[in-house]
This record gives structure tokens, sequence and C-alpha cells, in this order.
């Protein structure tokens, strides 16, 4: 039987994920590595977050299929933004992109590998 679980509370999955994207700095720095890349990857993971927070702020005003729609597609939006963004970057400059985007995927990962253990750590609702 599927068990509902509450949502878990997202300060720990975005403080965990910044942490990463803060720790590739030295990484890209003892590496020798663009410091272009990780800032491109950082504005790409925190524009994302920010675009995240402005659709949940929607759909948690309206406590409605709405509601809930809006949140849907603010995630879907975030995806598709940074793609572009990416793509955009990777007509000009492959390399940067590449970069950007594996420090993008390490805040990413991180984010969603911590809010689904908190998730599934939470006690079911009956």
């Amino acid at each position: 039987m599927l068990a509902i679980r509450p949502m878990p509370e997202r300060r720990l999955p975005i403080t965990a994920a910044a942490t990463v994207v803060a720790l590739a700095l030295p990484l890209f720095l003892v590496a020798g590595w663009r410091i272009e890349g990780w800032l491109l990857g950082a504005v790409l993971w925190g524009g994302s977050q920010l675009l995240g927070l402005v659709f949940a702020r929607v759909g948690i005003g309206e406590p409605t299929l709405r509601g809930s729609g809006v949140v849907a597609f603010g995630m879907m939006g975030r995806g598709i933004l940074v793609v572009l963004a990416a793509i955009a970057v990777a007509v000009s400059d492959p390399y940067l992109a590449a970069a950007g985007v594996l420090v993008y995927a390490a805040g990413y990962s991180t984010e969603l590998a911590t809010s689904l253990v908190l998730y599934f750590s939470g006690e079911a609702r009956r």
C-alpha cells in the first residue's frame, strides 16, 4: 500500500546543494579550470532556485488543482530554461557550457538526493 508522507522542508536540500556548488569553486581553482564555468553553473543553479521559489509561492497561494499546475509548470520550466541557457553558451564556447552544466548538475543532484532521503525517512500519514 502506498504511504503518504508530508512534503519535506526545503531548507536542508537547498543548503546541501549550495554547499556542493560552493565547494566546486576550490575544485575549479585547484584543477586550473576556468572560473567562468563555475560562475555559469552557480548562476544557473541560483536562478533555477529563484524561479522555483516564485512558482512555489504562486502555487501555495492557491491550494487547488490550478495551484499545483503552476508548481508543476515551474518545475518543468526551470529545466527548460537551464537547458536553453546552456545551449546558448555552448554555441560560442562548448567547454564553458560543459563546466557550467556540471556545476549545475552537482547542485541539482545533491538537492534531489537530499529531498528524497528526507521524504522517505519521514513518518507516513494514514
